[in-house]
């Protein structure tokens, strides 16, 4: 909707309302829901859609996450009337690249119904003074814009390594900028925070208090039974790519070369086991 429609639509509203106090009121609430702003239209925030479902398991991870940020979003009154802090507490994921961080990121978006804002580590960082600063003012005020809005730091510790690590003096100012902006909570009310590193020690200290991301879950190597939720999932449960009838999901998944195998790497192993099939045929 555009400006000139707006005021079309506020005018023609308005009309249509009997002479009572909260008229305009009605008006601007009316008219607030018809648009959407800017920073969605432009496609920086976005909505997830991936489920619980489309993750192999990640089941104690998901009740790790439970108290800390699903619950305080979904159900804030049964805080509040305990008297404890409704505020979901921002968590950092930690873990092995490939093993579904960013996937368990976009499930819990999906779960509590925010949008998603995705920001790559090492992408913010700009060689120009006062870039990379001005960068992340930018995500905080799009992330206000679309709430209710969940931001991804992915590869945070890029974003804010250790300040006594840090030889220039643009990443300590970075480190600050971003420390800044998630204390800034009286202007962030429905923005929550997650973070994802397989490096934390490297991660500055303060970026891990109560209130930023004081909250850390690991997400490891999987289990056998983690192994055969992600086979059948990936598989469609057999169907898709189609597999043989002789095929048991729990003899895979219990091969020892597959101890420390990711997520990823369980895909990857049912993409290239279709592949070898296919050109066994050829």
């Amino acid at each position: 909707m555009n400006a000139n429609a707006f005021y079309r639509y506020f005018y023609q509203f308005y009309l249509t309302l009997e002479a009572e106090e909260d008229g305009w009121s009605n008006c601007f609430n009316k008219a607030s829901q018809q648009i959407k702003p800017a920073a969605k239209r432009e496609g920086f925030a976005t909505t997830s859609n991936v489920s619980w479902d489309d993750i192999g398991a990640l089941r104690e991870v998901r009740k790790e996450s439970e108290w800390s940020l699903l619950k305080p979003i979904k159900h804030p009154e049964e805080f509040s009337e305990l008297g404890l802090d409704n505020r979901a507490q921002g968590i950092l994921l930690v873990g092995p690249p490939g093993c579904g961080k960013t996937m368990l990121a976009k499930a819990i978006a999906t779960e509590v119904e925010c949008n998603f804002i995705t920001v790559n580590g090492p992408e913010l960082m700009n060689k120009y003074v006062g870039e990379s600063e001005r960068g992340v003012r930018a995500v905080f005020q799009r992330a206000k814009s679309s709430q209710p809005c969940i931001i991804f730091f992915d590869e945070i510790d890029a974003l804010c390594p250790r300040r006594s690590e840090n030889e220039t003096p643009g990443g300590t100012k970075l480190v600050n900028q971003l420390l800044t902006e998630m204390d800034g909570v009286e202007g962030r009310k429905q923005v929550y925070l997650i973070g994802a590193t397989n490096r934390p020690d490297s991660i500055d200290g303060a970026i891990l208090r109560p209130g930023r991301l004081g909250k850390s879950v690991y997400v490891g190597f999987r289990s056998v039974e983690d192994r055969v939720d992600i086979l059948r999932k990936s598989t469609k449960n057999g169907t898709r790519p189609m597999l043989d009838k002789d095929v048991n999901f729990e003899d895979v998944a219990k091969l020892p070369q597959l101890d420390w195998f990711t997520g990823a790497d369980m895909i990857s192993l049912v993409h290239e086991s279709a592949l070898l099939a296919l050109q066994a045929r050829a």
